[in-house]
């Protein structure tokens, strides 16, 4: 192990991912949460308790690092009110303690495409209110590369799934295992790109240990897009049995979203489920020569983590 110390803020699917591919690179690692507790990591990761929000906290827990990992983030109905301000705290904190930063981002600040490929230059023109936050919010992150105050990169992923993530694989693979029905939004028959956390955590450590991705914004390396009846099959043939599946259309989530604050976020987000949503990760696949873990890996991987989980719940 090296003595230069990467710091990740944020102890979520994304941070932890991060942090397990910068240990096998023989990084020393700090993580930083609220709490200051976290189990299932690496042996040697240095869990610090913080506040995003607080800068003076951030420049205390990132004193002496070589690079800062943003990974962390409010409650998805917080975004618009909260978000901006976790970032600027964040940023002002590298930028004095002189460390590089990258940003774990996603694809929101493109807007709608309408089912064209989406690639790291394409314009912003986001048209949904967390994807104007997710612009605002990648821009200044660049202006301040551009100006000389840090040096920055940002890498990105379609919609994730996969061990320790809560989110999607909580909602679209676990019930499977418990013989309930999985939630799916949009249509079944459009492609869609879907990217693997443990692959998107590995994106973020090659960036922050290779210099000539400073500047930059990079896609995670994903497997070929498929439909979400592909990509039901698959799960099928992975865990041996049939797997019911209940899709909310437009106006069920609307009607959903009336009584819960998360199912009312995701309603201007339909569009990457009503049409195809591709994400072209080649330049950090050619750049990096990365490839992406192939989807029934992935599943099988997910799969095994959460019956381990499962029975770890139960027990």
């Amino acid at each position: 192990m090296t003595d230069e110390l990467h710091v990740i803020i944020g102890t979520g699917p994304l941070g932890k991912w991060t942090a397990r591919e910068l240990v096998r690179l023989g990084k020393q690692v700090r993580m930083v949460n609220r709490s200051g507790k976290l189990s299932g990591m690496p042996a040697g990761v240095d869990i610090m308790a913080g506040d995003a929000y607080n800068l003076q906290k951030n420049i205390e827990v990132t004193r002496g690092a070589a690079v800062v990992y943003q990974c962390a983030q409010p409650l998805y109905y917080e975004w618009a009110e909260k978000f901006p301000a976790l970032q600027a705290a964040i940023l002002a904190a590298v930028a004095q303690n002189g460390a590089k930063l990258v940003v774990g981002d996603n694809l929101y600040m493109y807007g709608d495409t309408a089912g064209q490929p989406i690639r790291e230059d394409l314009p912003y023109q986001a048209h949904t209110k967390k994807g104007r936050v997710r612009a605002e919010m990648a821009r200044a992150v660049m202006e301040a590369h551009a100006s000389g105050k840090l040096r920055a990169a940002i890498g990105r992923a379609s919609n994730f799934f996969g061990p320790d993530d809560h989110a999607v694989t909580d909602l679209a693979i676990r019930p499977a295992l418990l013989g309930k029905t999985i939630n799916l939004v949009g249509k079944m028959d459009q492609p869609h790109t879907f990217s693997y956390i443990a692959d998107f955590g590995k994106l973020l450590a090659t960036l922050g240990t290779r210099d000539e991705a400073f500047g930059q914004i990079w896609f995670t390396p994903s497997p070929a897009p498929v439909t979400q009846a592909e990509f039901v099959k698959l799960l099928e043939n992975e865990i041996g049995q049939p797997v019911k599946v209940l899709v909310g259309g437009p106006l069920m989530m609307k009607f959903l979203g009336l009584f819960n604050p998360m199912i009312h976020e995701t309603v201007e987000m339909m569009y990457e489920y009503t049409q195809p949503f591709i994400m072209d990760s080649s330049k950090a696949e050619k750049a990096f020569g990365m490839t992406a873990t192939p989807l029934p890996q992935a599943i099988k991987e997910t799969v095994a983590w959460l019956r381990e989980d499962i029975a770890r719940q139960a027990s």
